[in-house]
């Protein structure tokens, strides 16, 4: 049965990367979120990849939440400024926000803030705390390391089986969309 996804956490980097096909793949998916109706949670950055998304899906009219940190807007991350950005105390309560107020994740190109968002949601499916699903935009091929090491792990038996996780992999924004929009619990 298809499940309507009506709030995405998405995860990217706070910098813009080297290929420009990485911004214009984040610009796509705040459009699209927008058109869609789903209603985004992000980091509340105005910055790189993180930023454009969130402007991308405002100019088309979505709903965008941040939560951000004292210490990150401090230090790298000036809040966007045409939204209101949820100020919580650290990182650990940033990532259990974002993950309250999120039916799913999309992951799109970042770095360490990237991964270690994502494997805390692997981690909470890998133990059953939760089902609820992660879309990985694999733009340019980024995330094709990751999926190589996700294999290894189960080719060396530290995780039973790939299958186990509600992961999904996609290389267009648009086919990104058919999957969120087609997802079946």
């Amino acid at each position: 049965m298809v499940q309507k996804l009506n709030s995405l956490a998405v995860y990217c980097g706070h910098e813009f990367g080297t290929n420009p096909q990485f911004e214009r793949d984040a610009v796509r998916v705040g459009e699209l979120l927008a058109r869609n109706k789903i209603r985004m949670i992000f980091g509340g950055g105005n910055v790189g990849l993180m930023g454009r998304t969130a402007s991308s899906a405002l100019r088309n009219g979505g709903v965008v939440l941040g939560v951000s940190t004292h210490n990150v807007v401090a230090k790298q991350e000036p809040a966007h400024e045409e939204i209101t950005v949820e100020i919580v105390n650290g990182v650990n309560e940033r990532k259990q926000r974002m993950y309250d107020l999120s039916d799913g994740f999309i992951i799109l190109p970042g770095g360490i803030g990237t991964l270690n968002e994502f494997t805390d949601i692997l981690t909470m499916q890998q133990i059953g705390e939760t089902r609820k699903p992660i879309f990985f935009m694999n733009t340019a091929k980024f995330w094709n390391s990751f999926s190589q090491m996700f294999l290894n792990m189960q080719d060396n038996g530290f995780i039973e089986s790939v299958n186990d996780y509600h992961v999904h992999v996609a290389d267009t924004p648009d086919e990104l969309f058919n999957q969120i929009l087609n997802y079946d619990k």
